[in-house]
């Protein structure tokens, strides 16, 4: 068989290989989320519902996910309610007194607290910075353009601006810079997280708005 044959052939494979990728991971994430959760219950319904019909295990999965979701859902809405957010509140501090589980809760919330889809306008817009030194630029998120004590003693307008780490954006690094070594991207803060968490291998399409370019 021809070289040129060969390569053809291996590129149709990869091409399809690619194609096919997002649809076998979402099937396979899919699967594995439905074995984890409803798989937690299948030792009762083995037990309760007749055999003829207990084989159909990921069946019997599915629904279990489904309850599980709606559970979930009923809970999110109760608590919104006052007897919802006082069992809430009585349970946290329950796990606030309990030692080294309290410092795990907190660890989760305060990460969930930040990134969660209630507190996303703690970011309100994705910025370019030279960090961690001049001529190497980074993702950031700017997160305060109030002046308190730190920006008092620059005499000068300071914004607040949280970068990241790579691709665990849940640490990073707070810097405060000078309004005008700030350059404001139009990307939204989503396109930038999806940017930091894949390491640069996402990259939101040019608006085609230009910004003023960071001074050097």
């Amino acid at each position: 068989m021809p070289e040129t044959r060969i390569a053809s052939l291996r590129n149709a494979f990869i091409t399809g290989l690619l194609l096919l990728a997002p649809l076998v991971i979402t099937i396979w994430a899919f699967r594995t989320i439905i074995e984890f959760v409803g798989g937690r219950f299948r030792p009762i319904y083995n037990y309760v519902l007749p055999e003829s019909i207990s084989g159909l295990t990921f069946l019997w999965d599915i629904v279990a996910t489904l309850l599980v979701i709606a559970l979930i859902t009923l809970f999110g809405y109760v608590s919104r309610l006052f007897l919802g957010r006082f069992l809430l509140g009585v349970l946290e501090r329950f796990l606030q007194g309990v030692p080294g589980l309290n410092a795990v809760y907190n660890t989760v919330k305060q990460v969930i607290d930040t990134f969660g889809s209630q507190n996303r306008h703690m970011f309100s817009k994705v910025v370019l910075v030279q960090f961690p030194r001049a001529g190497a630029y980074s993702i950031g998120f700017l997160t305060n353009k109030a002046r308190g004590e730190p920006q008092e003693k620059t005499q000068d307008e300071v914004w607040t601006v949280f970068v990241p780490t790579t691709p665990n954006p849940t640490s990073g690094f707070l810097i405060m810079l000078p309004k005008r070594d700030i350059v404001e991207l139009e990307m939204s803060v989503g396109d930038g997280m999806k940017m930091v968490i894949s390491g640069g291998a996402v990259t939101p399409p040019s608006t085609g708005n230009t910004n003023p370019p960071i001074p050097r």
